[in-house]
């Protein structure tokens, strides 16, 4: 495999291009939707983790401060052809050590029903009905973190 850095932009970042052009592919386009149509006002402040093999971006997400000591992780992607080869959850992992050292205490996300397995395997759990969200089931789910894991 490709050496896979992980890092933490912001909105202002030139690789956010990079982050739309994933989102807009992998979460949009196969439900014949587009970014172009959403209020991505919450991008500008939220923490940005991204993975990049030879300077592309191939899996993001977005993590949104909610209240002081919980986060909404959302808008997870990972290309296609880098699924099932553990950079998503390199890339939850990062994103979990940001929020402990940042006095985070839960992260909260609206998962797919198809990402209700790998959720569930880095230890989220559901606490919500099935909901619909852009045309397609979720489920809320969470985890609570401690700063010694």
């Amino acid at each position: 495999m490709d050496k896979v850095e992980i890092s933490n932009i912001r909105y202002s970042s030139p690789k956010y291009k990079g982050v739309w052009d994933l989102r807009e592919e992998v979460l949009r386009r196969p439900l014949g939707l587009s970014l172009k149509n959403d209020d991505l006002s919450r991008d500008h402040h939220d923490d940005i983790f991204i993975a990049e093999s030879n300077n592309k971006v191939i899996a993001c997400l977005l993590l949104h401060q909610l209240e002081d000591n919980c986060v909404q992780l959302r808008a997870m992607a990972v290309y296609d052809e880098w699924q099932g080869k553990g950079i998503g959850k390199l890339l939850v992992q990062s994103a979990e050590k940001f929020c402990r050292e940042s006095g985070y205490r839960k992260i909260i996300l609206h998962a797919r029903k198809v990402a209700l397995g790998f959720y569930s395997g880095m230890g989220y759990t559901v606490c919500s009905d099935e909901f619909v969200e852009v045309g397609i089931p979720h489920f809320i789910m969470e985890k609570e973190l401690n700063a010694h894991q």
